[in-house]
Order: C-alpha cells, then sequence, then structure tokens
C-alpha cells in the first residue's frame, strides 16, 4: 500500500526532476521511489561503516558464533 508524503524540493531539483520524468515517460512518483531504493545501498554501507568504527573502538561488545550458540543453548545441534 503506497502512502502519500510531501517533500520540498529545490526549484532547480524539481525542474531535473521533471525533465528526466518527462525523458523517460515516467512519473516524478516511479523517479523518486527508484532514487530512494537505490540510495537504500549507500545507507546500508554508511550503517556499516558505523558499526565497523563502534567495534573498533571497543563501545559495543561482540560475541563469536560459538558464544551466541551458547548463549541460546544450541550447542548440540
Amino acid at each position: 500500500m503506497k502512502k502519500a508524503i510531501n517533500i520540498r524540493l529545490e526549484e532547480s531539483l524539481l525542474n531535473d526532476l521533471d525533465s528526466y520524468a518527462q525523458e523517460l515517460d515516467r512519473s516524478r512518483t516511479y523517479l523518486i521511489e527508484k532514487a530512494v531504493t537505490t540510495y537504500f545501498d549507500t545507507l546500508d554501507e554508511m550503517i556499516s561503516d558505523k558499526r565497523i568504527d563502534e567495534v573498533k573502538k571497543g563501545s559495543v561488545e561482540v560475541f563469536s558464533l560459538e558464544q551466541v550458540a551458547q548463549k541460546l543453548g544450541l550447542n548440540n545441534v
């Protein structure tokens, strides 16, 4: 189910968006959905980098697979 949102864009960005939409015979919504979906890959990388930094700083606790299995009682599986 799609939900409507309101966003504010610089006029030049909106003009570019409209130009692409017209050239590709697609809607603004379609192009924005594709752009956001594509950007999720970048966000995933940013989160991964943040988590790696947290591990390196020692600000989070890291568990081995064996420790997790033991904690969950999965030793005999």
